[in-house]
């Protein structure tokens, strides 16, 4: 329709900035896309993406929200001989990991067509002449050449940089000339002829741990470091004549680069020039680790598990490391509070939206991952395979929706949850939580339930003195009920793997609510005394999320242990009132609240505290580690433990000090961030002053201090301090049925995969990223076992 009379103001518009999201790939507020017969419509105004359903019409109500009259149609198809060779052998040589994204052009045809709503309100009048002219030919090449909001948000490759450390930089070698080809043959400890590294300090040869490609290791590399302290080693049957091989850094515990590897080599009559690449090296075995990782998606009998579809059933396409969130994501959303809240109490949120794009608001995201899950309209499978006994096809597992926009929304300045790194479901489901919490306080005209209550619950927790008697409470708002798997070994199996004794997850329970002594400065007593210290349920949630640890140091790295954890009978927690805490009793003395009470040491964050001590650091070390980093960021107390282990305080008690909120003065800028949550400004500089200014622990003070107007909170108080509210209820007995768990598969919390078990109706239902398939019973009930979350919902 040449014959528009906007052309004008087509012309006019700005091309997209380099930083700016031009959302072309799908709709922001669904999953349609332009792979769709009807394709996109990107505003060429703010660059938004809506899509043109009949029913739902996100296209047309941004033009009409927001008044931007001319959009571009995008559609895409997959070219006939865009096909991905599988079979393709990785690089003989490799000195990063990654894995190379294909272009997009040698894949697709892209279709356009500029479109005006003003001369069409409906469905917008195309405007095929248009691109004749410079300026909007100029502005639509600007969209379709900048980058997609999809990518902005993603790593094109998964990619892990092997650089030199200090210790193969400044490496000290000891000259025992050159190595009789018999010295290099096996192990110097054991008669292994494979896997085997070689000291570049003294040329000793030991075997390396057991790898994840198979390769077997009795750790005797690894033994010689801790006895000599020699640094570096490198991997033989990996060196090549261009001087690459994998060299290893024991004190830095990872993969480095050695620049002078030919010189060090030939100090021990090694010629590099040489030498054939006979084994795989540690990136093409995690590389094909990563390609391969997978949960069984067959029955015990050999048979491959039934793909589902429908409403509830949709698979969730895997980012790049992304299945912790795909796992979090499909578990809360089979939970009716959930589907409610962000299904059927979201739909009309759009329509008074006050975020400048849907792409920036939680309310809309949220919406967006409910409609995609639990619609069934992205729940259809990739494709079809041909069956040759049969006239039908059989349908292979989906494509599954790419939550792209949430992530990078949920994940938005977060240290880990902004990468593509693998994280950890568990923190992942806390960070959600509180993302979740935060934006309903912005948000506080919002008239919906908040979903995120039916986690909460009361943690109660008694003190008394040993020797005066007087007791102390204090209740804690918690969301995850973290337990500690107890490990006992019981011997190896036949692949030399550790096996542990079975746990039952009742007295993991129990063990949580048990009684435990420690030294405490008693403000009665006026010295230092034996205290004992209980735990017990101050209320019972509506879904209950059991954490279970099962990690310990393995060489200073986290590891995750397979200890089986054994659930009661029909998969059902029974709490009574044996359980449930309830506060101070008539005959009970309370300690004193005084000056002295509250020289005290502060309250630790207990989800950083509880990760640490599963790791096997003793309970002042951890402490003094949170104290050190901002009592938050357990990742960040790691790091400081392991670089104040020989301090020679280290384990000395912590000197408690005044608790005086008024010592510290939080940064206006700080006080400005947990303004824009929706708290006053006086409400701000109370918690911070609470917390010691971590920002973290204020918002949780303010959530739990909600009728505190935090004005003048240095004077004294006319009335007392408002009582933290505590979500749960404190009905007994409190019956809970097993809903869904979490599996983790892999050696550490750093890698490996996530999937969730679901339980649909009777069925249950595996969650593998995008696969969806009918559980096999059997396999069920061993992955149960070996869960990392289980939810529970009360019945």
């Amino acid at each position: 329709m040449s014959s528009c009379s906007h052309l004008d103001q087509l012309s006019r518009l700005q091309l997209p900035r380099l930083s700016q999201s031009v959302h072309r790939e799908e709709c922001t507020q669904c999953f349609d896309s332009q792979d769709d017969s009807q394709g996109i419509e990107v505003c060429l105004t703010c660059f938004n993406g809506g899509c043109l359903d009949p029913e739902r019409r996100h296209a047309l109500l941004h033009v009409s929200k927001h008044g931007h009259p001319f959009t571009l149609n995008v559609k895409r198809k997959l070219k006939p001989s865009a096909k991905r060779n599988e079979d393709e052998e990785p690089p003989a040589k490799m000195t990063k990991l990654s894995i190379s994204e294909e272009r997009e052009e040698d894949k697709y045809d892209y279709q356009t067509v500029v479109k005006c709503w003003q001369c069409d309100s409906s469905n917008g009048a195309e405007l095929r002449e248009a691109t004749k002219n410079p300026q909007v030919q100029a502005l639509v090449q600007g969209v379709m050449q900048s980058m997609s909001s999809a990518r902005q948000s993603e790593v094109k490759a998964w990619e892990e940089e092997i650089l030199p450390c200090e210790h193969t930089l400044t490496l000290e070698q000891f000259a025992n000339g050159p190595i009789p080809a018999s010295g290099l043959a096996h192990c110097s400890s054991c008669d292994l002829k494979e896997n085997l590294w070689l000291c570049l300090t003294c040329g000793s040869l030991g075997c390396g741990r057991q790898q994840i490609g198979g390769a077997s290791g009795n750790g005797h590399g690894l033994a010689h470091y801790e006895a000599t302290q020699h640094p570096a080693s490198v991997k033989l049957g990996t060196i090549t004549p261009e001087g690459g091989a994998d060299v290893y850094c024991y004190r830095c515990n990872d993969s480095k680069l050695d620049p002078e590897l030919a010189s060090h080599l030939a100090t021990f009559g090694i010629n590099i020039q040489t030498q054939t690449k006979t084994e795989k090296s540690m990136t093409e075995l995690q590389i094909e680790h990563n390609l391969k990782y997978d949960f069984s998606l067959t029955g015990d009998d050999g048979k491959a598990l039934e793909p589902v579809c429908g409403p509830g059933l949709t698979g969730l396409s895997n980012l790049g490391n992304s299945c912790y969130m795909a796992s979090v994501l499909q578990t809360i959303f089979s939970l009716p509070a959930f589907q409610q809240r962000y299904d059927t109490f979201a739909q009309h949120h759009a329509a008074v939206c006050t975020e400048p794009l849907p792409a920036e608001c939680i309310e809309c995201q949220m919406h967006k991952v409910a409609d995609g899950l639990l619609s069934g309209r992205y729940s259809r499978p990739a494709h079809y395979v041909s069956s040759p006994e049969a006239d039908t096809t059989t349908p292979v597992f989906q494509a599954g929706i790419k939550p792209t926009g949430f992530k990078a929304l949920i994940g938005k300045g977060h240290e880990e949850f902004s990468t593509m790194r693998q994280q950890d479901s568990e923190e992942f489901f806390t960070h959600l939580i509180t993302a979740l919490r935060r934006d309903g306080h912005k948000h506080k005209d919002r008239t919906e339930p908040d979903a995120t209550s039916v986690f909460a619950y009361g943690m109660e927790q008694r003190l008394q003195c040993n020797d005066c008697k007087k007791v102390r409470y204090r209740v804690d708002n918690m969301d995850v009920v973290s337990v500690s798997v107890p490990a006992v070994e019981k011997g190896k199996d036949a692949d030399g793997k550790t096996l542990y004794e079975e746990v039952q997850l009742w007295q993991c329970l129990e063990s949580l609510l048990g009684v435990d002594a420690l030294e405490y400065a008693c403000p009665s007593c006026q010295k230092s005394v034996h205290a004992l210290r209980q735990s017990k349920f101050a209320s019972f949630p509506d879904v209950l999320v059991v954490h279970a640890k099962k990690f310990q140091l393995v060489n200073w790295v986290p590891a995750k242990l397979d200890i089986p954890v054994l659930l009661p009978v029909g998969d059902e927690l029974q709490f009574t009132d044996n359980q449930l805490g309830h506060g101070s009793q008539a005959d009970e003395v309370a300690l004193p609240e005084n000056e002295a009470a509250s020289a005290t040491l502060p309250q630790f964050n207990e989800a950083a505290m509880a990760q640490l001590e599963a790791m096997g650091f003793p309970v002042v070390r951890c402490q003094k580690a949170l104290l050190a980093t901002g009592n938050s960021d357990p990742e960040a107390a790691m790091e400081w433990l392991f670089g104040h282990m020989e301090d020679p305080d280290i384990d000395d008690p912590i000197q408690p000090t005044s608790s005086s909120a008024a010592a510290f003065e939080p940064s206006p800028d700080q006080v400005s961030m947990l303004s824009d949550m929706g708290f006053t400004p006086a409400q701000a500089r109370k918690a911070l002053r609470e917390t010691a200014g971590n920002a973290e622990r204020a918002v949780e003070w303010l959530f739990n201090h909600p009728d505190d107007s935090g004005e003048d909170s240095s004077a004294p108080a006319a009335a007392q301090p408002s009582e933290p509210v505590i979500g749960g209820s404190k009905t007994v007995p409190a019956i809970y049925k097993l809903k869904a768990f979490i599996s983790h598969k892999g050696p550490s919390v750093h890698s490996g995969h996530y999937v969730a078990h679901i339980k649909v109706g009777d069925q249950w239902v595996l969650f593998n990223d995008e696969k969806v398939v009918k559980a096999d019973d059997e396999s069920v009930k061993d992955l149960k076992k070996l869960a990392y979350l289980y939810i529970f919902e009360k019945v």
